[in-house]
């Protein structure tokens, strides 16, 4: 029996559930074939932008060895590009793995630990700009649904990480199971990457009115 792939979803505050949750979903339909292990600076509840926690299963210390990593992005995701364990982590552990996908703003956090440089890559659009600061030496790809450039694959935003994530299970464990998959949670994917229908919204993002209506003050 081929040795299952342990997938490392990295968890901090403020990330957003969809990112996390909608590509979960998918690869948890793996079954025994992926492990899942969730991961945060502590082990312990880590609560998302809207509140709702998340248990982390272990410290950024006590990682095990990761095939995958999911990173999710969030409202949260700017506090941490001063996340210097965080980067670090990132740098050390996606060198390595088979394959890292991140979602929405979860790129800036590659792109500011210099993962991305060289790279094609995109990231949620409504802030495109400040996400993409992050990374003067990347590609950027301002219309593109998701975008794939040897182990890294970044997702625009939110709920595009869902088609990124059977993406990836059709480049890992082939069409006919992601197919599988997107049926039984009966989801309509978009497959075609370059099809982006939010890119019309470039950089129309206001922060403190996207705060606000989240329910978080600045």
């Amino acid at each position: 029996m081929t040795r299952p792939r342990t997938l490392g979803a990295i968890l901090y505050e403020g990330f957003e559930l969809l990112d996390l949750y909608g590509p979960l979903e998918m690869f948890g339909i793996l079954g025994e074939e992926l492990r899942i292990v969730t991961v945060a600076d502590q082990a312990g509840p880590v609560a998302s932008t809207p509140g709702v926690k998340t248990h982390a299963d272990v410290s950024l210390a006590e990682c095990p060895d990761l095939d995958l990593i999911l990173i999710p992005g969030g409202l949260g995701t700017f506090p941490q590009l001063a996340n210097q364990a965080l980067l670090d982590f990132l740098r050390s552990r996606c060198p390595k793995a088979e394959l890292t996908l991140s979602v929405c703003s979860g790129s800036a956090l590659l792109a500011k630990a210099g993962l991305l440089d060289g790279r094609r890559a995109t990231s949620n659009k409504i802030f495109f700009d400040a996400i993409t600061a992050q990374g003067r030496d990347v590609d950027w790809i301002a219309e593109a649904r998701w975008v794939e450039d040897g182990p890294f694959v970044t997702s625009s935003g939110v709920s595009a990480g869902t088609d990124a994530a059977l993406a990836v299970i059709e480049r890992l464990y082939g069409s006919e199971r992601a197919e599988q998959i997107a049926v039984f949670t009966e989801y309509e994917w978009h497959r075609d990457a370059s099809e982006d229908p939010f890119s019309k919204y470039l950089n129309d993002g206001q922060f403190a009115d996207l705060i606000a209506t989240a329910g978080r003050s600045t």
